[in-house]
């Protein structure tokens, strides 16, 4: 029990944490998914994303959960990302199910709890699968297409490249906290709870200098995309054609369409007969 407890707390380190999120970032650049058009991903996803909520038939949305489940395991993403998928959706579902029970519910209030859960379930890895699988060029230029605002797909974009900066930048401030600090014990079970406990309270203690150095480089970025004559290339429609000259729809994405389409016809047929 006590080395189980250590590799827990072993695993669950800042640099686990962070190489989780930069690889469900930018380490799937060379799945199914990811090699697809990101006008198509987007489009999915509309579907995916929004279609579910008006749906409370539990075949059909069940039908819909195990697709998106194939695209997720084809995107190949992070461990991390998944068991926080897994721990919100049921652990949510459950604490309906006993709030239901309490206040005079009974077996049959699964059915309902169960359609919202799939809804939840389906929409989220539908949003795991697109945005893990589109990098920052690609996910700003499928927006841009689309008639996004450039400035709006811009953010977006400078959020994905600037999250790899935020990080390192977070682990040094929280080295430096640890430094300075002094630590409690981590012998016996009481020791490891104020220890824990002391890890949150450094990290939450390293979040207001964060925001202040971001902050500071904030200019700094300003002044280089300004003087790289960004402001010119937003309202150049030379550049737009340029950067969008990329985006091409080939045989993958006829495929992966036409599997989408296939399956949620074969799942709204499924649900007729039952």
């Amino acid at each position: 029990m006590h080395k189980l407890t250590e590799n827990i707390l072993d695993k669950f380190s800042i640099d686990f944490l962070r190489n989780q999120v930069l690889k469900n970032a930018y380490g799937n650049d060379d799945t199914v998914i990811a090699k697809l058009d990101p006008r198509v991903l987007l489009v999915w996803y509309l579907f995916f994303g929004l279609v579910p909520w008006f749906l409370n038939d539990v075949v059909l949305l069940l039908g819909l959960f195990l697709f998106v489940a194939v695209t997720t395991k084809a995107a190949r993403i992070a461990p991390l990302v998944l068991f926080l998928f897994c721990l919100g959706v049921f652990s949510q579902t459950g604490y309906l199910f006993i709030v239901a029970l309490f206040f005079g519910g009974n077996t049959q209030t699964i059915a309902p709890i169960l359609v919202m859960t799939l809804k939840v379930a389906v929409v989220s890895l539908a949003s795991i699968t697109v945005f893990s699988g589109l990098d920052p060029d690609r996910l700003a230029n499928g927006l841009i297409w689309f008639g996004c605002p450039e400035q709006l797909s811009f953010s977006i974009s400078f959020a994905y490249r600037i999250l790899p900066v935020l990080m390192d930048e977070f682990q040094n401030i929280l080295l430096s906290c640890r430094l300075r600090g002094n630590p409690p014990t981590r012998k016996g079970f009481f020791g490891k709870i104020v220890w824990l406990g002391y890890q949150v309270k450094l990290v939450i203690q390293s979040f207001y200098p964060l925001m202040l150095n971001t902050a500071k480089r904030s200019r700094t970025t300003v002044e280089a995309l300004e003087i790289k004559g960004y402001r010119y290339a937003l309202q150049n429609p030379e550049v737009k054609r340029m950067k969008l000259s990329m985006l091409k729809v080939g045989r993958n994405d006829g495929i992966f369409v036409a599997l989408s389409v296939c399956w949620v016809l074969g799942c709204v047929a499924l649900s007729a007969v039952v």
